[in-house]
This record gives structure tokens, sequence and C-alpha cells, in this order.
């Protein structure tokens, strides 16, 4: 293109594909000259070379090209020493000429997987986000498996270098599903690709499956460990989603360790963003110390009266210790990107091992053919004295016919046609060799070549079997210390308002109607956070739901203000309202959930100058006696009456309620607090998640009034009993979790590493605020056997002692030992060595029936109203309201 043409462009004058040549052409369109195809196709060539040639693995060998460079220059230096990792990077820039530090930093990150590349020095650490350390102070060579699986040159197809100067691999024969094992991302133009990595052990299992055309599941196994929820895995495709959490555990009261982080993070990031967390307020920690080597060990320390367990669900919805990661399968196949699941990565992977496979079976049985074929030919050379025949030979045609001649009447056996090079070989045979000839052992070098080619053709015709095999070696070979190290589980979604640290005050101007966090000189309603709805209940008889902010105006004459649930079912609210300026006064029970925020609900009959009269927030559907004194007027005979709010039914918020008096009230008094009418709450608990709750989800736990508790018992020998909250967080060693009914003994046996024997206890807890631990607290103290039956029955099987068994032995708990304190040592079960101790069938028991206390007694009347009212109680003791 000439100069004239480049100066419109370079002066902003392209448009779509035309551009003019001056303003005056434009006008007048004269001329139009268009875009030659250089500049039409630029764009297309330039996101071609980014998606095919930097950014994007091929699904043959799971590499992008300038990992496949660098594994081919480690083969070339390879002598089984370690090279400086500069000296690598320098011959990889042989056939990839985009630099010394894309090529130093891609080496790292191969090496860093620990998979391909034997590293020595420092490398980096991918838990703590440190970089390596120069190219040249740090070493590396081939490991024995990339050696075993990545190379085959026979089998391999070359292309020419950038610059022509050197042949360099088109794909690696790969045999083994490494794109996969390592994951890989990149961004090129127009698409992205983000394939996670997966288990060593388990990509293995998954292709033999493939062969045996049995099903298979993959799922995402992470170098930094964690835990993760692979529900919307997606086989890795686009959409998909996998949520990755760090491992958090409760040190003790007032510390929490982090032992795993998720996978994309670093000790650094996470540690960043506990801080900015707390910075914002949305956590409160004391400190936080990174003990991190090896392994990760982050400890953060709690300021008194926080909750571990609602600070770790608050850690998980305000930091980097949950990250959710969108798995996109993309690779090149056939010079396109395809976008795929990993399920068929692997089978295309798993298909092209038994192709590479057979490819390297084929020349191998051509390989000991040949050799078959000389050594034979040698053989009947040498033994038939055949060399003689050209003693007397004048020109090399004469010698060559002469073998040929001689060879002839001996050959028939063989598996091809003898050639003039076969014949030149044959000459080049040496008198020492032919003068120390041994039939014998050319016969057995024979017999073993025939033994390795059937041996070949065998696998060849068992091909399958063959690969299965193949996989099976190398699983043996390298998969010890590759074990899973992700632990893959279900989570619940954690509500950020029920975790939020409540950061900040919340006041109110009742008589003006304001509420908000910066009216300090006004009346202080409670702790909140800015993520909080508030609930505010006006004179008038109007509700509205709204957001905290610094300042802002719901209605004059507030009654009633406090920090929104939407999810509490529980709240009851208690009102009497006068319906218009002088009507009658009605009373209803109501609880509040799905409201549209910053919008009036009028609670009363809606007419004009009504008025509430008494408001009482109940958290757990308490129902109060309250004393009405009327004003006289008239004939009215009966100033004074009691209402009990237990009589009446729980109805929607828009109900009108029931009519107390159509006379005019003077003054309404609280007579009695009041207790709950609700039933108990069922709770079930859903191992899946490790996480309590009211949804029937899991196992049953039980019907938890306001005081019940739940019996905590761990592997280690500690116990507690909690109010049953549903972001409670459970150990892992965890044995025992039921209603705690106090009356009920805990059996235990157990072994006392101070003593080296084994005792068995039977007690009651006796604090019910603390946490003990009921075995010994040697280090080698454990735990056998903890029952909370009646009658627990244990089986203890006897070890044998000098080829003598000893009978095993039932023993009866309740029998063997009294009810005594937590803290005694129990009484000795055997002086004999055990190998086993059973938990049987127990004895049954009927324990005494407890009574109901009479304050929480649902009473006939009660029911009466329930049925005629407009509610339901569902099987867990919920309200279930059908708003009018």
């Amino acid at each position: 293109m000439d100069e004239e043409n480049l100066d419109p462009i370079e002066e902003g004058q392209f448009q779509g594909e035309h551009f003019y040549e001056n303003q005056e052409s434009a006008d007048s369109n004269d001329t139009i000259t268009k875009v030659t195809g250089m500049y039409k196709d630029w764009f297309l060539d330039y996101a071609s070379y980014v998606i095919l040639e930097r950014a994007v693995p091929a699904i043959e060998d799971g590499f992008k090209p300038v990992q496949r460079r660098i594994m081919h220059s480690m083969k070339e230096l390879d002598d089984g020493r370690y090279n400086k990792v500069a000296n690598v990077v320098g011959h990889t820039m042989q056939y990839h000429p985009h630099g010394d530090a894309s090529i130093g930093d891609a080496m790292v990150q191969i090496g860093q997987k620990d998979l391909l590349i034997d590293t020595q020095g420092n490398w980096g650490n991918i838990l703590t986000g440190d970089g390596a350390a120069a190219s040249r102070y740090i070493e590396a060579r081939l490991s024995k498996f990339a050696l075993e699986v990545l190379y085959s040159p026979k089998i391999t197809h070359w292309q020419l270098s950038y610059d022509g100067r050197r042949n360099e691999p088109i794909n690696l024969p790969v045999k083994f599903p490494l794109l996969l094992a390592q994951g890989g991302e990149g961004i090129a133009v127009g698409l992205s690709t983000k394939v996670l990595p997966h288990n060593f052990n388990e990509l293995i299992d998954a292709s033999i499956k493939i062969l045996k055309g049995k099903p298979f599941t993959l799922y995402p196994d992470f170098p930094t460990a964690g835990i993760a929820d692979i529900s919307g895995y997606n086989d890795g495709m686009r959409g998909g989603r996998v949520r990755v959490r760090a491992k958090i555990a409760q040190l003790d009261k007032q510390t929490l360790v982090i032992t795993q982080i998720p996978f994309s993070t670093n000790t650094t990031t996470l540690i960043d963003s506990i801080l900015k967390a707390n910075d914002k307020g949305k956590i409160k920690i004391k400190k936080i110390e990174d003990n991190t080597a090896a392994e990760v060990e982050i400890l953060i320390h709690l300021p008194p009266g926080v909750s571990p367990d609602k600070m770790i669900d608050a850690l998980y919805a305000f930091t980097g210790c949950e990250t959710s990661l969108a798995p996109l399968g993309c690779v090149i196949q056939d010079n396109k990107p395809l976008f795929t699941g990993v399920s068929d990565m692997l089978r295309v992977s798993t298909a092209r091992t038994v192709d590479l496979l057979k490819r390297e079976l084929e020349i191998q049985l051509e390989e000991l053919e040949e050799q078959w074929h000389f050594a034979s030919l040698e053989r009947i050379f040498i033994e038939n004295r055949i060399y003689r025949l050209i003693e007397e030979e004048e020109t090399w045609e004469g010698v060559i016919k002469a073998i040929d001649k001689g060879l002839a009447p001996h050959v028939t056996h063989l598996k091809r046609a003898v050639t003039e090079e076969d014949i030149v070989r044959l000459t080049e045979i040496r008198i020492k060799r032919i003068s120390k000839f041994d039939i014998e052992k050319a016969q057995e070098k024979i017999d073993a070549l025939e033994g390795e080619i059937a041996q070949v053709k065998h696998d060849l015709a068992h091909l399958i079997d063959f690969a299965i095999a193949y996989f099976t070696r190398l699983k043996e070979k390298y998969g010890k210390g590759r074990e899973r190290q992700t632990e893959l589980r279900s989570f619940d979604t954690i509500e950020a308002t029920k975790v939020v640290l409540r950061n900040t005050k919340l006041y109110v101007n009742r008589e003006e109607g304001f509420l908000g966090t910066g009216l300090k000189k006004d009346e202080y309603v409670g702790d909140c956070s800015d993520i909080d709805d508030v609930i505010v209940f006006l004179r008038d008889g109007n509700m509205m739901i709204t957001k905290v902010d610094d300042k802002k105006f719901v209605g004059k004459d507030i009654i009633h203000i406090s920090v929104f649930d939407k999810n509490d079912k529980r709240t009851i609210y208690n009102m009497i309202y006068r319906d218009g300026k002088s009507g009658p006064s009605y009373i209803k029970r109501f609880n509040v959930s799905g409201v549209t925020r910053d919008k009036l609900y009028d609670l009363t009959n809606g007419a004009k100058g009504s008025q509430v009269l008494y408001f009482s927030h109940n958290p757990n559907g308490e129902a109060e006696v309250v004393t009405v004194l009327l004003r006289q007027v008239g004939s009215v005979k009966k100033l004074k009456f009691d209402l009990d709010f237990a009589t009446l039914a729980i109805k929607g918020r828009a109900s009108k309620g029931n009519t107390v008096t159509k006379y005019p009230i003077k003054k309404i008094e609280l007579k009695e607090k009041g207790i709950s009418t609700l039933k108990p709450r069922r709770i079930w608990f859903d191992d899946t998640v490790q996480r309590l709750n009211v949804d029937g989800r899991g196992e049953l736990l039980g019907e938890f009034r306001p005081n019940d508790r739940l019996l905590i018992i761990n592997q280690s020998g500690k116990l507690k009993t909690i109010i049953p909250e549903l972001t409670t967080h459970f150990e892992e060693d965890m044995v025992v979790l039921e209603k705690w009914i106090p009356k009920k003994p805990i059996s235990a046996i157990y072994f006392d590493g101070e003593k080296e024997r084994y005792y068995v206890k039977r007690f009651l807890i006796e604090n019910e605020n603390k946490e003990e631990v009921f075995i010994s607290e040697h280090p080698n103290s454990q735990l056998e056997i903890v029952s909370t039956d009646y009658r627990p029955v244990a089986e203890i099987v006897f070890a044998k002692v000098k080829g003598v068994q000893k009978e095993s032995q039932t023993i009866d708990l309740e029998q063997f030992i009294a009810v005594k304190g937590i803290k005694a040592l129990g009484n000795q079960l055997t002086t004999d060595k055990l190998k086993q101790v059973n938990l049987l069938e127990s004895l049954p028991y009927e324990p005494p029936v407890e009574e109901i206390p009479e304050e929480i007694e649902v009473k006939e009347e009660e029911n009466v109203l329930l049925e005629e009212g407009n509610v339901q109680l569902d099987d867990d003791g919920q309200i279930t309201l059908s708003l009018d």
C-alpha cells in the first residue's frame, strides 16, 4: 500500500470497510477507495495467532506452544543431570520467538505443579504466593514420569521452527490426560479457557473405566487442598461453578486456625482480604498470624465475646476464605477452538493414548521382525559358510550375486525376501565375529526375538487390555503420594445479614419519625450493620421495613423499631388498636414476612384516625395477659377486664382482628408476662453439609424448646452441650450428636495412656455451659466406645497371647459400674490385652415419661382458635400464615 492511502487512515477518516481520501471527495462521493485485504484480515490473523499459538492448549497433548517447546528443549538437553533454568530458557528460545520472560514464567508454572519437572532450588510457593528465584539460580531436569509418558520420537510428527533452522514437534505423544491433571488457563482474543486440575489417580481410574466401557465421573482436585462444592461443576463447561472454601477449625475459644486455602488464592491475598473485611467492620478480629511454611497455618485471634462459629461463617461470607471458580473447557482441536467438557477431554485423551500405544507396538514389531530377519540371515550366512563363495569373485556385482545364490536354498522360511541391502550388511560382518560365531547363542537370540514378537502381536491383538495394564502400571509407579487433597462437600449458602458484625449503632427519634446510625444524640435502639433491614411500627398502625441508613424519615410517632430478619417465623407481634377516632377496638396477633422494602403497610382496619393502643414484640411467640380499663361512659358496668393473647389465633398482618370492646379504652396495663405458645421447633442435622436446619434435611434430632440443648461428643473425649443454633460448626471427629436429656447417663470405655489399662465409666454432665474432657489427658489415651443409651452392652475381644485365644466377653455397662462424676477414673475393664471393643445392641429400657411443664401446654381453647383462625401449624411447629 502506498503512502497516500495510509494518510487518511492516520487522520481518523476510516469508516467501516471504506475511507474517503479527503472531506471534499466525501461530500461529492467522487472517489471511494476500498480497504485492502491487509487491513481487512489483520485482526482475524492476530486473533487466530493468539488463540492457536499462545493462549489455548491443544487437546492432543495438553500443552500450549511455549510449554511444548520447553519440554522439547529439556529432552534435547537431558543427560540425567540438572540444568540451570537459564540454560533451558536460552535453548527454548530457538523454538519460541517471544522472549525469555514468557518462557521462564511458563517453566516455573510447570515446575510448581510437581509432575513433569524435577526441580532444585527456590521455585516459589503456591501456598504463600512467593515467586521463584531468578532462572540463573534454580535448576531442573525431566521427571521420570515425563520421560516415560511424554516422548517417543519415532511416532512424533515434526515441523520446522519459526526460523526454519530446526525441527520441533507439532504435538508431543503424551500418553496421559496431562491437561486435566495439571489444569490450564489462558485469555486469547474473543475467548478464554480455564480447565481445573484433577486428581492423578482418579484420572487413571476414569481412563480404565472408559476402556472397560463403564460410567465415570470427574471432579477437580486442587494442590492447595481446601473444601469444594462441585454440585454446579457442569463437567467443566461454560456456565459451571465450583465453590471452594478454606478449611477453618476452632483451635480454642478465642482462636481459629486456617490449615487449607481455596484454589486460586494464597495466604498473602487471603490475609489481605481478612484485614480488609475487618477494616470495613464486616468482621472483628484481634490479630492474625501467618505461620505458613510447608503447610498452611494462619491463626486468627478473636476478641472476647465473638462467637467462633459465627466468625467462621463471616469469614466465608466476607473474605477470600470462600471463592467461586468458573470453569470453561476450551481446547485446540484440528487448528480450531473447541468448547467441551472434561469427560470428553478424557475420552479423547484415552483414545489417543491407545492409538499411540498401538503405533509404538507396530514400530516395535517392525524392528523386532527386522532383527529376527537379519539374525536368521546372519546364521544362514555363517553356518553354511556362504562367505567362502565370494573368495574368487573379482567384482562387487559378482559378490552380491554369489551371496544371493548361496542364500537362496536356505531362506524359504524367512518372512520377507532378501534385498540387496541385506546382502550388503552381510558383507560388513567382520572376520573376527565369524570366527567366534556360536550357533547355539545365535539360535537363543532368534528364539528370544520370536518370543518378543509373539508378545507384541498378542498385545496388538488385545490392545485394550494392554492399555489398561499401561495405565495400571502408571498408577502403581507414580500414584503414591498423589491421593485426593480437596474434600468434596455440599455447602449451605451463608446469609450475610446473619453473620455480619453489628459494627454500628442504630438510633431513633420516635416523635419526629427519624431513624439512622448518625442520630447519636437520640434514643439508642441497638447494634446493627450497614446491610441490615429495620422494621418500624407507627402509632397510626402503619408498618415499614427499610434499609439501615445514616438518617431516614419513616413516619412520626414510632412505637417499635428493631433489626428485621425476613426468615424469622417465630417472632409474633401482639397488638390492640382503635378503629378510627371513635370506633371499636380490636385485638390481633401476627407475624411479618414477604414484604416490600420502603412500603407502608396499614395494620388497622383502614379507618382515618386509627390508633395503636397496645403493642408488644415477642421473639418466641410469647402471649401475655393484659388488663383493659374503660372510660366511664353511659351505662358501662364492667370498666376493667383481662385479655389473654394466648386465646387468640395467629393470623396474617392484614387481618382485622377480634373485637375487644365498642367503648373507649382509658388504659391498657400488662398484668402477666407471656410464655411461648408455639410448638417446640424440630431440628435436623444434615450430614452432607455438616449443619443444623429446620427444613427437614438429614437426621431429625428432636423437638427443641427455648431451653433445650444439644449434646456433642468427640472422638478425642471432649463433650459439651449447646443451644441449637443453625450457624453452629461441628468438628470432624464428632461421634455423638443428639438432644441432651440431663438425667440420661453417658457410658464410655477408654484406654488410659498413663496406666495402660482399659476403664469403664458412667456419668452425668455436671456443668451444661462448660466443655469438658471425660478421658485422661495423656497423649496415648483413646476413647474406644461411647453410648448415651440407658443400658448399653459392649463386647470385648481379647488379643491372642502366645497362641492362646481367650473367648470374647459381653458386658452390661449398667451392671458393671454405677453412675459417678465426670472426672472419675472409672472401673478397670480387664488386665488382659484387647484386640478391639464393640458396641452391641442395648438392653430394653423404658425411661420415665417427662412431664410437660404446665405453662407450655397447648390449651383446648387455643386449639379451637387455631382451627377457626386463618393459620396452620406445620410439622416443626412453625406457624404458616394465609395472608388476608
